[in-house]
């Protein structure tokens, strides 16, 4: 695919969110491999400065962009509607210190792309690609990056008391950004005013331009644009925020409750992750110590979802085991927990509007419980536990999002350490919703 760039210049003024100044912003067309700039105008010089990841210097409620004496508030929504119509390379120009921000969404942005006019360059747009699992969490909130063709998001949005909790999961591209994804505006808690005031900020908004909580109850100038609005526009910003990696990213991003900082944090884990691959020489040690992570010791009576990740093949969105609590000291009994939430992919189907999770996907937790058990009672290095068959399959109870699995697996004999057979059920609460008698085996990883 082709970089992108402006045809023609296209400006709008309005007012700033935070410091509440009368601005205007134009948009600009610049060469092949610039990137996106933003420059003052007001300011002697006219000092510019990129929205990368190193220049970011605050995020309270805002992205902030720095360099010198320069500073840019409040990017997020025009860096979105750039990166959501597809623009590489363009100048952002600003009489002031912050862009207006209009009705609270990225849609007028996106109009003023869309004047504009994007046109296709010569050069080859490059993507930043997602190798590697990789995440980070604050208390309550988490992003995840994963592999994936594309883009998708994945979203959960929730005000600290829960009563606003919105879920959606979904591919973008230009077309569904613009028309599912830019209308939607920023919201904040009623409660929240009066400290954003005493912080300096907000000077500029009121119900034109933003959505307020209180409560129950929706206070704005129009109705709600979307049903799910807030995790929307959530969105919205992880879009904007992600632009400061330099390059488009194709990935597979899940976030619960995300924020500036959360998403810059992320933006910052990735470009690490990409600069340590570069500056690690390859070694003759890679390929054994790629295998030994493989390895299940014997003293492991836990395991959380990296050493999972690490034992087993298996990848999104095909892991069915989140945690391990425990294995019994003869290694013969073990207990892991599979959380289900409406943000599994199967749910898409299965069924609209009565989410269930196939009974197929419930013995293939089972049997992934077991193959981690299998492969830390045999020698396991360089090993992978393969299915092979189950007998006495029953299903009790329907097992829908929210539900949290209890898979309970024992083993039931061993074969000169390559064939099993085991014992299997999945618990929801105090309730058996599934069992299974399984088979599998243990095979060389590097086998055909």
């Amino acid at each position: 695919m082709k970089q992108r760039t402006l045809l023609r210049e296209a400006s709008i003024t309005g007012k700033s969110l935070h410091t509440g100044e009368e601005v205007t912003l134009t948009l600009k067309p610049a060469p092949e491999n610039h990137g996106i700039l933003f420059r003052r105008t007001d300011l002697y010089g006219k000092p510019e400065v990129k929205p990368l990841v190193e220049n970011v210097t605050e995020l309270v409620r805002n992205t902030t962009i720095s360099s010198g004496h320069a500073k840019i508030h409040t990017i997020e929504h025009v860096l979105s509607a750039l990166t959501g119509c597809g623009v590489d390379n363009a100048v952002v120009e600003m009489n002031a210190s912050e862009p207006p921000i209009l009705d609270g969404s990225a849609k007028l942005f996106v109009n003023l792309v869309q004047e504009a006019e994007p046109v296709d360059q010569e050069a080859e747009r490059e993507y930043l690609e997602i190798t590697e699992p990789l995440s980070v969490t604050s208390g309550n909130r988490s992003l995840i990056v994963l592999p994936y063709d594309g883009l998708r998001i994945t979203c959960t949005s929730a005000d600290d008391r829960g009563i606003h909790t919105q879920h959606l999961s979904i591919d973008i591209d230009t077309e569904t950004y613009i028309s599912q994804i830019a209308p939607s505006r920023t919201f904040t808690i009623y409660e929240d005013i009066e400290e954003l005031l005493k912080l300096g900020k907000i000077q500029g908004g009121s119900l034109d331009s933003a959505i307020v909580i209180k409560g129950d109850k929706i206070l704005s100038k129009e109705p709600l644009r979307f049903q799910d609005e807030f995790v929307r526009h959530k969105i919205l910003d992880i879009i904007g925020d992600m632009t400061l990696l330099g390059k488009p990213i194709r990935a597979h991003i899940i976030a619960v409750r995300p924020g500036h900082y959360l998403n810059t944090e992320l933006a910052k884990k990735i470009l690490e992750s990409k600069e340590k691959k570069k500056t690690e020489a390859p070694k003759a040690s890679d390929k054994t110590d790629k295998v030994s992570k493989a390895v299940v010791l014997p003293t492991e009576s836990y395991m959380d979802v990296r050493r999972i990740l690490d034992t087993l093949p298996h990848r999104y969105p095909f892991v069915l085991v989140d945690r391990v609590l425990e294995i019994n000291e003869e290694g013969t009994q073990i207990r892991a927990l599979k959380n289900v939430t409406i943000n599994e992919p199967f749910f898409q189907g299965h069924f609209p509007g009565r989410p269930v999770m196939p009974g197929v996907l419930q013995v293939e937790a089972m049997a992934q419980t077991a193959g981690i058990l299998m492969l830390r009672r045999t020698s396991s290095e360089g090993k992978v536990a393969f299915f092979m068959s189950c007998d006495k399959v029953k299903f009790r109870q329907a097992v829908e999002p929210g539900d949290q699995l209890v898979i309970d697996v024992e083993i039931t004999k061993v074969r000169g350490n390559k064939i099993a057979q085991a014992k299997g059920q999945c618990k929801v609460g105090d309730k058996v919703v599934s069992s299974a008698e399984l088979m599998f085996t243990i095979v060389d990883a590097s086998d055909e």
